[in-house]
């Protein structure tokens, strides 16, 4: 069986998703982002973090994620608006030159929540960057991807 696109209609015009019939479930999705900061950004990291004139980066961007997980239907045309029970961002120094990103968010609902928790990894590295752009401007975002699902109709696993 060959699988379809959701978000388009019978006349192929965009559509939203009806979710009504669906049931409610617990359901959580968790992305990461990979990034590239070299050790020029990484050697004034102190404790696990840098503080700039604008502020702690990592405590700064965790806000950022947190920010963009709330507002991902209003920027993605066909995201449900979602009651978000809860988001979890991680951020560490894995190595002398990249930072990985961890956004998980959980919700009671009937749709998934895997572009919210994208939307959170890709602006909390958008904020890092945005933060760090005047020791380099040579830092890479370099992977962003679902690494797991759960609650609906299929769980997944991508490590």
């Amino acid at each position: 069986m060959e699988k379809e696109f959701t978000h388009i209609g019978e006349k192929n015009t965009p559509k939203m998703v009806n979710v009504g019939d669906k049931k409610i479930t617990k359901r959580k999705a968790t992305a990461k982002s990979i990034m590239f900061l070299g050790t020029e950004i990484i050697s004034h990291f102190e404790n696990k973090e840098l503080t700039t004139k604008k502020g702690p980066v990592f405590q700064t961007a965790i806000v950022a994620g947190i920010q963009a997980v709330k507002k991902t239907s209003e920027l993605i045309p066909m995201c449900h608006p979602l009651l978000i029970n809860g988001v979890d961002i991680a951020i560490e120094i894995f190595d002398k030159e990249h930072i990985e990103i961890l956004c998980s968010v959980s919700i009671e609902g009937k749709t998934g929540v895997e572009m919210e928790a994208l939307m959170g990894a890709n602006i909390a590295a958008l904020t890092v960057y945005d933060m760090c752009k005047s020791i380099s401007q040579k830092m890479i975002i370099k992977e962003v991807k679902l690494v797991k699902k759960s609650g609906g109709k299929s769980d997944i696993k991508n490590g």
